[in-house]
């Protein structure tokens, strides 16, 4: 279970490193309208819900798998 928290951050850690780096002169339009119209939230709503989903998901295999592996030790 650790590892598979440890990895979901290595590879979080990974994917937001480059965005991270970006000038931030450089200005997103798109962004910018989503931040004017309000619509932002709804974005980062969305996509929390995904990840939420996803890491409930993998929870639930990795439950599942280790009580497979309970039994086949017996």
């Amino acid at each position: 279970m650790r590892t598979l928290l440890f990895l979901c951050v290595v590879v979080s850690v990974l994917i937001t490193a480059p965005l991270m780096a970006q000038n931030p002169a450089e200005t997103v339009e798109m962004a910018d309208n989503f931040r004017e119209d309000g619509k932002i939230y709804v974005v980062v709503a969305v996509v929390c819900a995904i990840l939420v989903g996803i890491f409930v998901y993998l929870i639930g295999i990795d439950r599942k798998v280790s009580k497979l592996e309970k039994e086949i030790k017996k």
